[in-house]
């Protein structure tokens, strides 16, 4: 009996990890692209000619390193669209420390297939 209550309390803590760390991930990818807007608000150009924007991973990082507005903008949607993706990786390690390796492999599943879903969607 106290074994499942531990076990309770455990899935628990967890939920409230991944709750929280969903909240702060949506903050910041909100505080991210808010900053985006302020800098093109600010400065009226995006950093980039006519209606281009950053697409790769490496232009995105070089127009935030050259504070361009829209790689910062661009920024905070990838960071927004990667929150459930460490949702997922919490929840393979929460899997795991349950011993519940059925749901290990099917979340270990639904991982790849967003990870080769973002490279096919990318190319």
């Amino acid at each position: 009996m106290t074994e499942k209550k531990t076990t309770r309390k455990e899935m628990l803590e967890v939920e409230i990890v991944i709750g929280k760390i969903m909240r702060i991930g949506v903050i910041i990818a909100a505080c991210v692209m808010l900053l985006g807007l302020v800098m093109f608000f600010a400065t009226g150009q995006s950093g980039y000619p006519g209606t281009t924007f950053p697409m790769s991973f490496t232009a995105i990082w070089q127009g935030l390193l050259a504070f361009k507005a829209y790689a910062y903008m661009m920024a905070g949607i990838y960071l927004l669209i990667l929150t459930p993706v460490l949702r997922v990786v919490i929840s393979i390690y929460a899997f795991y420390k349950e011993h519940d390796y059925l749901y290990v492999k099917i979340t270990s599943l639904v991982l790849a297939i967003l990870i080769l879903s973002v490279f096919i969607g990318h190319h």
